[in-house]
């Protein structure tokens, strides 16, 4: 897991987080600004906002237009399977599910896919375990 982690961070430039707030006090938020102030291209994907940190949100993976590296998910586990289905019709190169986030089913659509993902990790914590 962790060769993958660290080809993850060195490899993705484009980060499309899901379920990203843009209220400062949560974690989704706080990721987020984490991942800019370290030069990734991060976009917003809620339907609940129209933007953060200067970038335009999106309803859906899919609404995106541009290539994304990572799909890096801030929702519940049980919301996860069609997000991982979503993100292999887009052609997304990695999947991240955040500290807390779970589904063995997402772990399954990926594998088939041949999609590299994390479970139950907080990038913002392996950045800073990799001293980046």
């Amino acid at each position: 897991m962790e060769e993958r982690i660290e080809k993850i961070l060195a490899e993705a430039k484009t980060i499309a987080i899901v379920g990203l707030s843009d209220k400062p006090d949560r974690p989704s938020n706080e990721v987020a600004g984490v991942l800019k102030s370290k030069g990734y291209r991060i976009i917003p994907v809620n339907p609940m906002i129209r933007e953060a940190f200067g970038e335009k949100a999106y309803g859906s993976l899919s609404e995106i237009p541009e290539k994304i590296d990572l799909v890096d998910v801030f929702r519940r586990s049980e919301d996860v399977p069609p997000i991982a289905e979503e993100a292999v019709r887009i052609g997304a190169r990695f999947f991240w599910m955040q500290e807390g986030v779970r589904s063995e089913r997402a772990c399954e659509i990926l594998d088939a896919a041949g999609i590299p993902w994390v479970m139950d990790r907080c990038v913002k914590k392996e950045l800073a375990k990799r001293g980046r």
